[in-house]
């Protein structure tokens, strides 16, 4: 066993048990440090594989600001997480056929012939040393898979409206600011004068 064999089955291990860990876990910050771990893996992984810009982007995008951004929702917020609780083993078999379905779906794309190392060449005006991973990713999003790349792009802002959708969907017992209204106040309505009469002390 080579020492990068051995480096890449170290952090596959560390990977595994992260994911693990993010799935199994009770609390949702512990949850969050795992998949953070999770990252860190993955991106060494990456740097194996002569990925480097990957690898960077992983670390910033998702760890500098998605995971910023979960720890706001999960600190932040009042989630109660009884209730989802409660319903895990009512939805447990949804849950299961999902994953089946999504794992025979991985299977299937892997094994099918547009995955494999022929399907992306190196384009022949510039050479395999004067090409750089980061111009080849740019090149495979925008020139072979621009397609399936604005699909994905639609599907991100599918997602994000219907995030916002849901976070703005009214709550019993809560306080809502009205600007309109607060915009329009004046003096005579937020003070009132009381004339009183003096009392003398006997």
């Amino acid at each position: 066993m080579t020492f990068e064999l051995f480096i890449f089955y170290f952090f596959a291990a560390i990977m595994v048990f992260a994911a693990t860990g993010v799935i199994t876990s009770r609390n949702p910050v512990h949850s969050a440090m795992f998949l953070v771990l999770t990252f860190f893996t993955c991106a060494a992984i990456w740097l194996l594989l002569e990925a480097e810009f990957l690898a960077i982007t992983l670390v910033l995008v998702y760890v500098g600001a998605v995971m910023v951004l979960f720890l706001f929702v999960v600190m932040m917020l009042d989630v109660n997480v009884e209730p989802l609780r409660e319903g895990f083993v009512k939805y447990l078999p949804v849950g299961l056929l999902v994953g089946v379905i999504m794992l025979v779906e991985m299977v299937f794309l892997i094994t099918q012939k547009y995955f494999r190392a022929d399907q992306y060449p190196i384009p022949e005006r510039v050479g395999a040393d004067e090409l750089s991973n980061t111009e080849t990713l740019g090149r495979l999003l925008y020139d072979n898979y621009l397609f399936q790349f604005e699909i994905a792009a639609i599907i991100l802002l599918v997602a994000i409206v219907a995030a916002i959708s849901l976070t703005m969907r009214r709550r019993p017992n809560t306080k809502y600011q009205a600007p309109a209204e607060q915009v329009g106040a004046s003096k005579e309505g937020r003070l009132r004068v009381v004339q009183m009469p003096s009392e003398e002390r006997s």
